[in-house]
């Protein structure tokens, strides 16, 4: 042990000693640069690199300017409430949370009992409209018939009438011509009864004559008021015939009115068949109500959020869940406005979305009519004089390739990165 630590010792301080001694002289940095500057091979290495680095810059400058891409994405898709269109007590829940449910599938039932009177309801006063507007329907060639008859009635009793009152007109004249005819008999009469008194005074007719001249006058005398009171049954008759004529024309006026009762009869039938058409529809309103005492999913797809619970007393409208179809997801990108130089619909993207860490294929659907900031609650208004320009940020649409959306894991609201090829 002694021997080789001593031989260590001696071995360091040879190496000293060798240190200490003068080399040959180091060149500078300087002289070995221009030194290898000069080996052809050192030149076209650098030519080479120069080479490579210009064409990588070129490769790398093509590369990233050929696409657009973005963080300020996500997953996006229909999101259905569910609410029921009747109000009522729910009896039965037929999904649960985070189900898959298909198109046309009895999510929740109501209670069905209130609506089912209300249908019964509907259909006894649909039986009732029926039978009125039957007897409605009925009533109106009854009336139509009756009404023709009246007027041809009446007319036939003016007709009459007016004949009464021409004849009873012609008995009158006919009675007035026989009491003047009376009257100047009878005046005649009386004239003679004078002249014969004065006769036969002066015996110059006998008294024979002068009676039966007498006689004549009290039978022309006689005749005249006879004559006059056929005048007066006459003109009595005449009135009689004028006021059947009258009470006639009040007839036929009353009966000229049957058209328009049965106008009025028909109206009354319409009405009624009006009312059988507000029964059926009150009735198909009831049958329907009934049919949404079960909610039915509209389209396919995850149940979520749901609130509702057997034994709860639901209103029109309220809603109880959702659905997401989940066969209908795009994704929304929101794009800097500098960002959409070159972007059009049909452009390849590729989509990396961090949740199952995977890479899809889409394309440019669409791009927004206006900046997400116009649509916000709040949209900004910039005033004169106090204007700051900040980069404003357009919704765009990507739709997944076909195919790529076979048993995926997407959800809207997660994140994603989409990188728009524009070229």
């Amino acid at each position: 042990m002694a021997q080789t630590s001593e031989t260590v010792r001696e071995t360091r301080v040879q190496t000293a000693e060798q240190a200490d001694q003068p080399g040959p002289p180091k060149r500078g940095f300087h002289e070995r640069r221009r030194s290898a500057l000069k080996n052809p091979r050192v030149r076209l290495g650098l030519i080479i690199a120069a080479v490579i680095i210009v064409l990588g810059g070129i490769l790398a400058w093509r590369y990233f300017s050929s696409y657009q891409s973005t963080d300020d994405a996500q997953i996006d898709g229909h999101i259905n409430p569910i609410s029921p269109r009747v109000s009522g007590h729910v009896i039965k829940l037929n999904i649960n949370d985070n189900q898959y449910v298909h198109a046309g599938t009895v999510l929740v039932e109501i209670d069905p009992t209130d609506f089912e009177l209300a249908v019964a309801r509907a259909k006894a006063a649909l039986a009732d409209a029926v039978a009125a507007a039957s007897a409605a329907h009925v009533n109106v060639p009854v009336t139509s018939i009756s009404a023709t008859g009246q007027v041809s009635t009446a007319q036939a009793d003016v007709n009459n009438a007016r004949a009464g009152v021409t004849e009873a007109t012609q008995q009158y004249h006919a009675a007035k011509a026989r009491l003047t005819e009376a009257q100047a008999n009878n005046n005649k009469a009386q004239t003679d009864v004078v002249r014969f008194k004065q006769l036969v005074q002066k015996q110059e007719i006998s008294e024979q004559q002068y009676d039966q001249a007498v006689a004549t006058a009290a039978s022309t005398a006689a005749t005249v008021q006879a004559a006059q009171a056929n005048v007066s049954a006459a003109e009595q008759q005449v009135i009689q015939a004028q006021g059947k004529l009258d009470q006639a024309l009040a007839n036929l006026r009353t009966a000229n009115t049957a058209p328009k009762q049965v106008e009025m009869i028909r109206s009354r039938a319409a009405a009624a068949d009006a009312e059988v058409q507000r029964r059926e529809a009150d009735l198909k309103q009831a049958e329907l109500n009934l049919t949404y005492t079960k909610v039915i999913a509209p389209v396919a797809g995850e149940v979520s959020n749901r609130t509702v619970e057997v034994g709860e007393n639901v209103q029109a409208g309220q809603q109880m869940l959702t659905i997401v179809p989940l066969e209908d997801v795009w994704v929304t990108a929101n794009f800097k406005e500098s960002e959409l130089r070159g972007m059009r619909p049909g452009q390849a993207v590729t989509i990396h979305v961090d949740a199952p860490d995977r890479n899809y294929k889409g394309h440019v659907d669409s791009i927004a009519g206006a900046s997400g900031a116009r649509f916000s609650l709040l949209p900004p208004e910039n005033a004169t004089g106090n204007y700051v320009k900040v980069v404003q940020r357009i919704p765009v649409k990507i739709t997944f390739d076909s195919g790529e959306l076979q048993g995926h894991e997407l959800r809207p609201g997660m994140s994603c990165e989409p990188k728009v090829w524009l070229r």
